[in-house]
């Protein structure tokens, strides 16, 4: 039997590949030149011990002292702050989903004006408007809060304007076929499709918002992350891993918690 031969790739498509790869490795080799020289410094023995004995043995009398600055507290203040934060980005974001969410009958300029908008505010990190709340509004929760839903209204406004994009107008045109008004449609066709992807995607933001709540204290925007870079400075290891492992507990208890409710929206 004749052997059937596939046609070579043409030559341009190979050298195409080839000029990809001498460009990657290039990148890679300039990036590594722009290095400082590694070295360990002479405590780092120490210190690695230092850590590892704090982690095997943390402060576990800082879980409740009844001050109002032990971990139980901080951590529900963080707690507070995502929850807080969230609920507030939830609300911000309905007008914002709806303007920026391509449908029928809408002008495309405003579309994307809508996004536009939206990618911008996603571009602050939290760290950065935690500090410009902090010079605003002062040290405290209420800075965390407020860099909280600032931030998550950016996410939450895009995957609320992509669900209202995803809907099935099928319902509204059947509503609006029995005779039903505009608030008819609304109530009974778009709320039932809408509510359970909103709720399913602010629990989801909820759980990112734990995380970025139990950082931001690390520059003065209360929460847990506070008590944690006070730790840290001091070289208190014992506490700084109570610390962690009471994030470790209450970013795993959300994250089950929300994903369950998750389970039972979607």
């Amino acid at each position: 039997m004749t052997e059937l031969k596939l046609p070579n790739p043409p030559a341009q498509r190979r050298w195409g590949k080839v000029l990809a790869a001498v460009i990657f490795v290039g990148l890679v080799i300039w990036a590594f030149t722009g290095m400082p020289a590694f070295s360990i410094k002479a405590n780092a023995v120490m210190v690695t011990r230092s850590i590892g004995d704090g982690l095997i043995h943390p402060d576990w009398a800082y879980v409740w002292t009844g001050d109002g600055e032990d971990l139980t507290s901080t951590l529900l203040e963080t707690l507070g702050i995502a929850i807080l934060g969230t609920f507030i980005s939830a609300v911000i974001s309905l007008p914002f989903a709806f303007w920026a969410a391509h449908t029928k009958h809408k002008f495309w300029l405003v579309t994307r004006s809508g996004k536009f908008i939206l990618t911008a505010i996603r571009t602050f990190p939290e760290i950065v408007l935690a500090l410009m709340f902090i010079k605003a509004v002062g040290p405290g929760s209420f800075a965390g809060v407020l860099a909280v839903g600032f931030h998550s209204i950016g996410m939450l406004a895009k995957l609320f304007s992509e669900a209202i994009e995803n809907m099935n107008g099928g319902a509204g045109e059947a509503v609006t076929a029995a005779g039903g008004s505009a608030l008819d449609v609304t109530m009974l066709a778009s709320l039932p499709q809408l509510l359970p992807e909103f709720v399913s995607n602010t629990l989801y933001r909820f759980e990112l918002a734990i995380r970025s709540a139990s950082i931001l204290g690390m520059v003065g925007a209360g929460g847990v992350g506070t008590p944690l870079i006070f730790a840290i400075q001091t070289r208190s290891w014992p506490r700084v891993a109570i610390i962690l492992y009471g994030i470790i507990v209450l970013v795993t208890a959300t994250d089950w918690l929300s994903g369950a409710l998750r389970k039972r929206l979607v």
